[in-house]
């Protein structure tokens, strides 16, 4: 991927049944690596981009993936 996590980047690895995610990355004292694995539902991811073989999302958005919030697009209604 030729990404330096030394350099602040996030490393997220997610199993195949998209069940299990751990995430790489470094602070002030050194490595940490965050685990969860979900009981029951997958997570739900962006979409791949082939140009650099990566996935990119915000903070923000990760944050809600983690925290399995599902967020959808609303249909407006027009009167």
């Amino acid at each position: 991927m030729y990404k330096d996590v030394r350099g602040g980047e996030v490393f997220i690895f997610i199993n195949r049944q998209q069940n299990i995610m751990k995430i790489l990355h470094m602070e002030y004292a050194g490595m940490v690596i965050y685990h969860k694995k979900l009981d029951s539902g997958r997570f739900r991811l962006p979409d791949y981009d082939p140009g650099t073989g990566s996935m990119t999302i915000k903070w923000s958005d990760l944050i809600l993936i983690v925290q399995s919030v599902n967020v959808r697009k609303q249909k407006l209604k027009t009167y």
